[in-house]
């Protein structure tokens, strides 16, 4: 039923944290029209977190090796904060060009296996309605075989 989801980034400089994740995340995109860019992401996961008050949703990148992509980042000219140890990872932020916050961080904990998409699948056709479908041995073939 679920094939994916949409993470939004807002953001007060979109031109510039669109070529953040293109350029230096180098994220797969594709261009909807107006260089409105969508952006590819790697597999991931969701978790629910308790709450009293306001409710509202956070976004994280996940790496294998933290101090390496703070080091890539750094050899970028571009600034993360210290490595904070957190009980499920390891934890930095970066500032995105137009102002916002983008945790990264590498996790200690355990991950699950990736959702499997699913599609409806058409019903298998019987044998009698292949022949009905299959085309008539007298029409002209429209491919050519590559041997």
């Amino acid at each position: 039923m679920i094939v994916g989801s949409h993470v939004i980034i807002y953001s007060r400089d979109q031109a510039a944290d669109r070529a953040f994740l293109r350029d230096v995340l180098k994220l797969p995109h594709v261009d909807v029209g107006g260089g409105w860019l969508i952006f590819g992401l790697p597999p991931s996961e969701v978790a629910i977190h308790p709450t009293h008050g306001v409710t509202s949703h956070e976004f994280y990148l996940m790496c294998k090796d933290v101090r390496a992509f703070i080091a890539a980042m750094r050899g970028r000219a571009l600034v993360c904060t210290p490595v904070r140890e957190e009980r499920w990872g390891l934890l930095t932020e970066l500032t995105l060009p137009g102002g916002g916050k983008l945790g990264v961080y590498e996790p200690r904990h355990a991950r699950p296996k990736q959702a499997r998409v699913t599609t409806a699948r058409r019903p298998q056709a019987t044998k009698q309605s292949r022949r009905a479908q299959a085309p008539s041995r007298a029409a002209p073939q429209s491919r050519s075989r590559k041997r």
